[in-house]
């Protein structure tokens, strides 16, 4: 990072928290419990917290944190729930202080790039969308397979790379899904899921087609199907190792070409966005609201599933104006572009 860095931790796990600080120097009088938030106050070094909890501790320790004048960056998913994502808003802005969320991908080059070429029509109009995030999950003591901890299976912990990627390609928010989830007879998936697929269609006509899965071989892969070309990004929600391949026609032969931009550290781009943000008083690209949208359209896809209907979408609930939140009215989807973002980062976050 070039304009943060790490001063102070909490952690519920001493022996943890132990080894962390000394690998980081940070001083032993620096470390706290998760009880810990009054001295964390008085702390004049910390500006911001970085929050990378179970999701369902991240309202209260939001909540926590805007208390004690800190500044906040949340990892995704925001929350468990809605409820959850707009009491973490409120309790930000009354406390006037920052509050962001990791979407590390929309710092990052290479998904950047795509987003680029869709945004500048590069190949013509979006058609479709194949965006698929998979891992095998086998540890039962895992947090992530307790619904009272993660909220859900794969759809918020890796599925959400998927949702929160479609919508930033495209800008414009979905106008109805429909969604499929499945769980095999494992004690494993006892109390979250295991694979989900969900189709997102746009105002635009574009149809993103999205799975997701605790069960099957990783694979990262976004997929943009244009009128005049395809844009292919491997490995698109990696911590590391994109590569871009871009095809289309020119006259009767098709081009094929890798576009190679350069590996970055995403989690330093991330806070150093955040860094930015609050030195010249921004507001970050991804803010609550862009956490809360995806907390709504979560569990719309819940309910599709549930239900086996095509759920209709309202514009977002709330959008980013001026660096401040206001309502949004209800017939906003698809109407403007990036409604729950802040301004696009420079280069170097």
């Amino acid at each position: 990072c070039r304009r943060a860095k790490p001063v102070a931790l909490m952690s519920g796990s001493p022996e943890k928290a132990k080894a962390v600080a000394a690998q980081y120097g940070i001083t032993p009088e620096a470390v706290y419990g998760y009880d810990g938030w009054d001295a964390l106050a008085r702390n004049p070094q910390v500006k911001a917290v970085y929050i990378v909890t179970p999701n369902a501790l991240h309202r209260d320790q939001v909540i926590a944190a805007a208390g004690a004048g800190k500044h906040v960056l949340c990892e995704k998913p925001m929350a468990t729930s809605a409820a959850e994502a707009r009491a973490m808003i409120e309790a930000c802005a009354a406390a006037k202080v920052r509050l962001m969320i990791a979407y590390r991908c929309q710092y990052e080059p290479y998904n950047r790039e795509v987003a680029r070429l869709v945004r500048s029509a590069k190949y013509g109009k979006v058609k479709l969308i194949e965006a698929t995030n998979t891992q095998t999950m086998s540890l039962p003591e895992q947090w992530r397979m307790r619904k009272a901890l993660a909220g859900g299976g794969a759809l918020p912990d890796i599925g959400l790379y998927c949702l929160n990627g479609v919508r930033a390609l495209m800008g414009e928010e979905p106008v109805s899904v429909q969604a499929q989830i499945h769980s095999p007879d494992d004690p494993l998936f006892r109390e979250v899921e295991e694979s989900v697929a969900f189709t997102l269609r746009f105002p635009s006509g574009a149809l993103a087609l999205c799975s997701t899965s605790y069960g099957a071989h990783e694979t990262r892969s976004l997929t943009v199907q244009a009128e005049g070309g395809a844009i292919q990004l491997q490995n698109a929600f990696a911590y590391e190792g994109q590569r871009l391949f871009l095809n289309h026609r020119e006259g009767k032969a098709e081009a094929k070409e890798e576009r190679a931009l350069g590996a970055k550290n995403q989690f330093a781009l991330e806070i150093d966005h955040m860094a930015t943000c609050i030195l010249e008083n921004r507001t970050p690209r991804t803010p609550g609201e862009e956490g809360l949208q995806d907390q709504i359209l979560m569990e719309a896809i819940y309910d599709a599933a549930r239900t086996g209907t095509t759920v209709a979408l309202k514009g977002p609930e709330r959008t980013v104006g001026n660096g401040e939140t206001d309502q949004a009215g209800k017939d906003q989807a698809g109407k403007g572009l990036d409604l729950t973002r802040g301004p696009e980062p420079d280069e170097a976050g």
